[in-house]
C-alpha cells in the first residue's frame, strides 16, 4: 500500500502543464505557476490524514497526537491551500506567503510525534538498553524541536513580508539555521534510537535497571511500530536535506524555482510520513497485550531476570 501511494504522489507531482508551470515566470514569486491538479491532490490527501489522526487521537484517547501528527496535518493543508490559490492567481502575494511559511514549519509537530513514540516504544522494550531515558527523550528533543519551529516561523515571516530582496534573504537565512539545526537534531535522535535497536538486539545494556522492565519483548506491533518510526524518520531526513540545499541556493536558485523537486521532496515526504503513523497507528501498535492486561502479575515476575554484565 505504502509503495503504491509513493508511486502515485511521485507519478502525479512531475506531472506540468506545458503551457505554464513549466516555464519559469519572472513576475512570480515561485519562478513557476504551481500546478493545480498537484495542489488538489496533496490538499486531499493532507486532509484525509488529519481527520484520520483527529478521529484516531480521540479513539484511543492519545490527546498527544493533537498538537503533533493533527496539527502537521493542519499546516500541510494550509500550505497546499495556498499553492492551490497560487495556482489561480499566481502573482498574488498572499497565497505565496502562507505556503511559504507553513510548508517550512508544518512537519515540525510530526517530529515531536516520533520522539514521544521511541519513549515509548524504550520504555516497553526496556530502558536498560537506551542512553537516555525515555523521560529524557521528551526532556531533550521536544524542545529542540519547539526551538526549531519558532526559528523557522520567525524566518518564514520575515521572508514573506519583506519589501526587499535582502530582507527576504535574511528570513531565508534564519528559515535555513532552523532547518539546520532540525537536521541536527534527526541525526542526533537517530543515532541514539539505532544503538538503542542494536543494543537490544545484541542484549547488550547500557546499564542495569532497578525499577522497570529488564527486557521486554519485541511482539510484532513493537516491530511494526519500530519500522514504521525508523521509515517516517528516514522521510523527514530526506526532506529536511532538500529544504537544506533549496535555502542555500537562495530565492533565485534552480532549486528553488523547479516545482518537481518541491513536489516529490517535500510534499510527497511528508505525506508518506503522516501517512505512516495513520497506518501503524501507536494506539494499535503501543497498546499492551491481552496477557498483560488480564495478567499483571505475571509481567512483573516474568520482567526479573538474571544481570548480565554491562557492557
Amino acid at each position: 500500500m505504502k509503495a503504491s501511494l509513493a508511486n502515485t504522489l511521485v507519478r502525479l507531482a512531475i506531472r506540468q502543464d506545458d503551457s505554464d508551470s513549466s516555464v519559469p515566470d519572472d513576475d512570480s514569486q515561485y519562478g513557476y505557476v504551481p500546478d493545480e491538479s498537484v495542489a488538489i491532490l496533496f490538499l486531499v490527501l493532507f486532509g484525509i490524514s488529519t481527520a484520520l489522526h483527529v478521529g484516531q487521537a480521540t479513539y484511543f484517547r492519545l490527546w498527544w497526537l493533537l498538537p503533533t501528527a493533527a496539527l502537521c496535518g493542519i499546516g500541510e493543508v494550509i500550505g497546499w491551500s495556498g499553492r492551490l490559490w497560487s495556482s489561480i492567481s499566481p502573482l498574488a502575494s498572499t497565497p505565496f506567503t502562507i505556503q511559504i511559511s507553513s510548508t517550512i514549519i508544518a512537519p515540525t509537530p510530526l517530529l515531536a510525534a516520533t520522539f514521544i513514540i521511541m519513549a515509548r516504544i524504550v520504555q516497553r522494550l526496556g530502558t536498560s538498553y537506551s542512553r537516555l531515558t525515555p523521560k529524557w527523550y521528551t526532556i531533550i528533543f521536544l524542545p529542540c524541536d519547539i526551538i526549531a519551529l519558532v526559528v523557522q516561523g520567525v524566518g518564514g515571516g520575515i521572508a514573506s513580508s519583506a519589501d526587499t530582496l535582502e530582507g527576504a534573504n535574511k528570513g531565508a537565512k534564519i528559515m535555513l539555521g532552523g532547518i539546520a539545526f532540525q537536521f541536527v537534531v534527526i541525526i542526533v535522535f537517530s543515532a541514539i534510537a539505532l544503538d538503542f535497536t542494536q543494543r537490544y538486539l545484541r542484549d547488550t545494556p547500557v546499564r542495569r535497571d532497578f525499577d522497570g522492565i529488564q527486557r521486554g519483548a519485541f511482539t510484532p506491533r513493537l516491530k511494526a511500530m519500530l519500522a514504521a518510526l525508523g521509515f517516517s524518520t528516514t522521510v523527514l531526513f530526506i526532506r529536511s536535506v532538500y529544504r537544506l540545499i533549496e535555502l542555500n541556493g537562495g530565492w533565485n536558485g534552480r532549486i528553488i524555482h523547479t516545482e518537481v523537486y518541491f513536489n516529490v521532496l517535500d510534499g510527497a515526504m511528508v505525506v508518506l510520513a503522516i501517512f505512516t503513523l495513520n497506518f501503524v497507528h501507536p494506539g494499535v501498535f503501543l497498546r499492551p497485550t491481552e496477557e498483560k492486561l488480564s495478567n499483571p502479575e505475571s509481567n512483573s515476575s516474568s520482567s526479573s531476570v538474571q544481570m548480565r554484565p554491562v557492557s
